[in-house]
């Protein structure tokens, strides 16, 4: 017979696992809104990869509490220089993508 320290235990796994999987989730989303958002300005998606620097909890628009999570990433404009970037995730929604200052072509 399962205790309640094997049920909370068992719980608790579950949870972070949802978590992780809907975080891989949400980490695919942002990649894509960066690829996109790096296209339209004509600047190069470098290592094709977004990094996750912050999680914290914010309210969005209605007033619901999500997780806002920051990605850095970097790209280039001319080839030669390596520039930082950062998309801010609010649940499943791309609420910013923010370049550093660069030259451009």
């Amino acid at each position: 017979m399962y205790q309640l320290g094997d049920v909370a235990l068992w719980l608790a796994l579950a949870a972070v696992a949802g978590y992780w999987w809907q975080s891989h989730a949400i980490r695919e989303l942002a990649l894509a809104a960066t690829r996109a958002h790096c296209k339209r300005l004509d600047v190069q998606l470098l290592d094709e990869t977004v990094a996750l620097r912050r999680v914290r909890l914010r309210r969005d628009g209605s007033g619901q509490m999500r997780f806002e999570r920051t990605y850095q990433f970097e790209f280039a404009s001319t080839g030669d220089e390596r520039y930082r970037g950062w998309t801010v995730m609010l649940g499943r929604r791309a609420t910013s993508i923010d370049l550093q200052p660069h030259r451009l072509h």
